[in-house]
């Protein structure tokens, strides 16, 4: 498998180096430095860091195949916070509930389902947990002004120690909306980076965009409005042509690595392409 996803790579696109985004001369900005692959059915569908720098990724052949039984048929963009890796997972279209599977550094896992708000979409597309550890940040579908927000199972005390009902505590307001984002990962208290895989251009100019999401203060428990922008187009570049998808996203604190996957059209999508970018100030 290894050795066909070196030649996917090959044919899928040239590595590209030094790729950076539009700024102001002086202001930071991100500058791609690689881009890499993985197996879209292990992967494809995000990522995540781990205090030691390596990779941890989610794809459909990773549901277990108990939570499969259950009705749990997609896994979205995971994180880890402390050793403990959080999976946000969604049932069929008849749905009334999603799930966090939280797993411990001993390799226990438990399970948080939430039952639906009125309105509220049965999309869980990512988890990403707040730098302290306190709050868990998900998100629905489609057009939205809204983050989701939960107190993080089994870090904030005020959730069941074993698994069970979790409630949504609170919402991060969107000064702007936003469309169909697959993927957030924070990057400092109060900043949030998010992958889009809107291909409209009517929210934004950037066709597959890659937001920034800046708070006014660290998540504390009540409601607050996040500001959005958008950063730079995700690239779609591939041999095999059609409709690309923006997948999951991860930023490494530790290295200082940001990285988003893009899944290519066609036969090109057995292999998701991971890209990887540093901030630089020129």
């Amino acid at each position: 498998m290894k050795r066909q996803l070196l030649t996917l790579a090959a044919l899928l696109g040239t590595l590209t180096l030094g790729v950076s985004t539009a700024s102001a001369a002086g202001d930071p900005h991100w500058e791609q430095t690689g881009t890499a692959y993985t197996d879209t059915l292990g992967g494809g569908q995000g990522l995540a860091s781990r205090a030691d720098g390596s990779l941890l990724y989610r794809g459909p052949a990773t549901i277990p195949l108990d939570l499969r039984i259950k009705g749990w048929n997609h896994v979205g963009d995971p994180d880890i916070a402390r050793g403990y890796v959080f999976d946000a997972y969604q049932g069929p279209d008849t749905a009334t509930s999603k799930m966090f599977a939280v797993t411990t550094p001993s390799g226990k896992r438990y399970e948080y389902v939430h039952r639906l708000n009125p309105g509220e979409k049965l999309n869980s597309s990512f988890a990403t947990v707040s730098p302290d550890g306190q709050w868990l940040v998900s998100g629905e579908w489609g057009e939205q002004t809204r983050l989701q927000v939960f107190p993080a199972p089994l870090l904030n005390p005020a959730t069941p120690q074993t698994g069970g009902d979790l409630k949504e505590a609170w919402q991060i307001t969107l000064d702007k909306p936003v469309r169909d984002i697959q993927g957030c990962d924070f990057a400092t208290d109060t900043r949030l980076l998010c992958a889009s895989n809107d291909a409209t251009g009517t929210l934004f100019p950037e066709i597959r965009p890659l937001l920034q999401v800046d708070l006014p203060r660290k998540l504390d428990g009540q409601p607050v409005t996040g500001s959005v922008k958008s950063l730079f187009a995700l690239p779609q570049r591939s041999v095999c042509t059609g409709t690309f998808e923006t997948e999951g996203v991860d930023y490494d604190v530790n290295s200082g690595t940001l990285r988003a996957e893009m899944i290519p059209p066609g036969v090109c999508a057995v292999a998701t392409a991971v890209h990887s970018y540093r901030q630089v100030t020129d």
